[in-house]
């Protein structure tokens, strides 16, 4: 049996939505054979991809850079041993914090829970209590999830957080709308910036793109203290309409 799949020589995920993009490689990867491999690119570094796919599957998981920075990060994957990858009945996706590096356990959490679409339901599993990680879900997610213990033992915490269904007032009242399309990529970071900055608690401004922002909304989250939703209106393939409210804390 031939290990390489028939896919192009690199599959650029970057034209999908990015819950699409972890539904299409996590496939991929489950029908691999031992020591098949596939290429992918992405628009910013997929390493929570990487640290979903061995929750899911186990340490079988080979991940190689041939490519990083800016909008082009290209990645080998290839199953480096057979293994059978959990199915899901009641959730959406998995992590296991256990086989994530302390440094990477914050972005690839708070990475996977930005995806999730509505009423889905994200698996964590760690060693202890994840306190930290519940502490900055009531944070900044107030009223947007809930959270489940599901087991409570010594190596083995088990949490089901779901993403709840958000009513039409999380949405905010409407204050700015703009297209960046005719801008230079760096002004159009500004003007987001600048608009989301602008924003009062309970306000919200749309913008349209002509490719996916989601890297935009890693670096708000990462940068800003103050609570927000992203919502897409438009997803692509060539106009991608975005509403950004600053949710009241």
């Amino acid at each position: 049996m031939s290990n390489t799949l028939h896919l192009p020589e690199a599959l650029d995920v970057r034209v999908w939505v990015p819950i699409e993009r972890h539904r299409t490689l996590l496939k991929l990867f489950k029908e691999l054979p031992v020591g098949g491999s596939f290429t992918f690119i992405n628009d910013h570094d997929p390493l929570p991809l990487f640290y979903e796919f061995r929750s899911i599957h186990g340490d079988v998981v080979g991940w190689e850079y041939l490519q990083r920075g800016g909008r082009d990060w290209k990645v080998k994957v290839t199953r480096t041993e057979a293994s059978v990858g959990r199915e899901f009945t009641d959730i959406s996706t998995l992590m296991d914090l256990r086989k994530v590096a302390d440094e990477d356990w914050k972005h690839v959490v708070f990475h996977r829970y930005g995806m999730m679409e509505e009423g889905h339901v994200m698996e964590l599993i760690a060693a202890q209590e994840p306190e930290e990680i519940h502490a900055i879900f009531q944070a900044r997610f107030a009223g947007q999830y809930s959270w489940t213990y599901k087991k409570q033992e010594p190596g083995e915490w088990v949490v089901h957080v779901r993403k709840q269904e958000q009513q039409s007032a999380v949405f905010g009242t409407v204050v700015n709308t703009f297209d960046v399309r005719p801008f230079h990529p760096a002004k159009r970071h500004e003007m987001v910036f600048d608009s989301f900055d602008a924003l009062k608690p309970g306000e919200a401004f749309i913008f349209t793109n002509d490719h996916d922002p989601k890297p935009l909304y890693y670096q708000i989250e990462a940068e800003s203290k103050e609570p927000f939703t992203w919502k897409y209106l438009q997803a692509g393939p060539e106009v991608w309409e975005v509403r950004v409210t600053k949710t009241k804390g």
